[in-house]
């Protein structure tokens, strides 16, 4: 082999390893990626779930400040109390047949 070739096959053997390292380390962000998504996702639920709680709250809150007639609050209180009582009706019906 002249000495030209062995040369070339040194530095592409050089590009090789260079490569390899790359593509190992990448593999390895690659790999910490996905684990902090998982990880994330699973932050994300529960904060969709305290959402949803403090939600629920906020309709009973503003349900009782209704009851206590405070303000246009008062007038969607009625209408979910009507609402309620219907319901009650209706299943009292259903039970009576």
């Amino acid at each position: 082999m002249s000495g030209q070739g062995y040369e070339e096959l040194i530095i592409l053997n050089r590009k090789l390893d260079e490569l390899l390292d790359r593509y190992n380390n990448l593999k390895h962000e690659a790999a910490d990626l996905k684990s902090g998504n998982e990880v994330l996702k699973g932050m994300l639920q529960q904060k969709e779930e305290k959402l949803k709680e403090l939600e629920i709250k906020y309709e009973r809150i503003k349900l009782s400040g209704a009851l206590l007639g405070e303000g246009e609050n008062a007038v969607e209180a009625r209408k979910k109390i009507g609402e309620l009582v219907r319901e009650i009706d209706r299943c009292v019906a259903l039970l009576n047949r």
